[in-house]
C-alpha cells in the first residue's frame, strides 16, 4: 500500500482544483455523462486524483449505462477502503482511497464477472496514467 497522504483541510482546499475538492474531501457526486473518464477507453492506470495512488487498472473498467466509470475490482485490495455511507436516505458502501482518504464514489454488488461488483467513481476523483508503448 502506498504511504499515507494527511494534509489539512486547508491543504487540500489551496492543493486541489475546486471541483475536485467538493468531490474527494466533502463527498460530492459530479453529474452522470458529464466526467471526462466515464466513456474513456484507453489502457492504463487510474490513479487517485488528490495523491497519485494506483486505484484501478482499465483492464477492469466496464461500461455500466450509468454515466460514471465504472470497474469491477480495484487494482489491488488494499488500494481502497469501504465504509457504509447512510446519506441522502439510503445505506451505501463508499469508496475511499486508503492512502489519502479521498471520496472516490461507491460500490453496488451489481457488477459484471468475476466479482460481481461495481465500483462507480467520479471521474473528478481520478487521474489517468496512460500505459507506455513498447
Amino acid at each position: 500500500m502506498a504511504d499515507r497522504v494527511r494534509r489539512s483541510d486547508a491543504e487540500w482546499r489551496r492543493l486541489l482544483p475546486l471541483e475536485v475538492y467538493y468531490v474527494t474531501r466533502r463527498g460530492a457526486t459530479e453529474p452522470p455523462f458529464s466526467g471526462r473518464y466515464w466513456n474513456h477507453k484507453g489502457e492504463g492506470l487510474y490513479l487517485c486524483a488528490c495523491c497519485n495512488s494506483p486505484l484501478f487498472a482499465s483492464s477492469t473498467k466496464f461500461d455500466s449505462g450509468t454515466g460514471w466509470p465504472s470497474f469491477f475490482a480495484p487494482v489491488a485490495e488494499e488500494a481502497v477502503a469501504l465504509r457504509e455511507d447512510r446519506s441522502h436516505g439510503m445505506v451505501r458502501t463508499e469508496v475511499l482511497c486508503r492512502a489519502c482518504d479521498a471520496h472516490l464514489g461507491h460500490l453496488f454488488p451489481d457488477g459484471p464477472p468475476p466479482t460481481g461488483m461495481r465500483y462507480c467513481i467520479n471521474s473528478l476523483a481520478l487521474r489517468f496514467l496512460p500505459r507506455k508503448r513498447d
